[in-house]
């Protein structure tokens, strides 16, 4: 199993890092226009988001809007710590290579969150995602204190499959949007 999950987020990586810049961020763009009509997105104040790395879904022409508090992932050991993050503040480069929050950026507490929007590699039609490998975001999702968020996987298309191999602590996501599609899950 871990075998094709291995094989599988490479080809993917592969394909998704070989999108020329103008079809990457038109492809980003549709993908925040699905997102900015969403019920999912429209009536919530906190939501959780990433900083693209490695040509994911580019979210950012969704952070300018005030009305939401933005909230970014710091790695910490083998957790995401969530803190505060408006467009005029600094950030820095983790071991990763990813941009995140400083670690005295303000904190962000579950229970203020209202949606957390989950970078992956691909998902499936039945809501389950394929990560990195990290485990990062399997170990949230699966903490009590988080499992009941609201989550939508961010996908290009082309990484929007029929199934993906599972393990026994994958948990399906709420939602996936693509730039073609918003699907929400029972």
């Amino acid at each position: 199993m871990q075998l094709d999950k291995t094989r599988l987020r490479r080809t993917l990586l592969k394909k998704r890092q070989s999108m020329s810049v103008e079809e990457w961020r038109e492809k980003s763009d549709r993908i925040c226009t699905q997102l900015q009509t969403s019920v999912l997105f429209t009536q919530v104040k906190t939501i959780l988001a990433y900083f693209s790395f490695r040509q994911e879904p580019d979210l950012s022409p969704l952070f300018a809007d005030t009305k939401y508090k933005w909230g970014f992932p710091r790695c910490v050991g083998d957790t995401l710590s969530w803190h505060v993050w408006k467009p005029e503040d600094a950030v820095q480069i983790n071991s990763y290579g990813i941009r995140e929050p400083y670690p005295d950026a303000l904190t962000i507490d579950s229970s203020e969150v209202d949606l957390i929007l989950v970078p992956s590699v691909a998902c499936d039609r039945q809501g389950f995602r394929l990560g990195y490998g990290g485990g990062y975001y399997d170990r949230l999702l699966s903490s009590p204190k988080w499992e009941n968020k609201p989550t939508i996987g961010i996908v290009f298309d082309f990484a929007y499959l029929l199934e993906l191999p599972l393990e026994m602590w994958d948990k399906p996501l709420k939602a996936i949007s693509t730039e073609t599609k918003l699907l929400i899950y029972p």
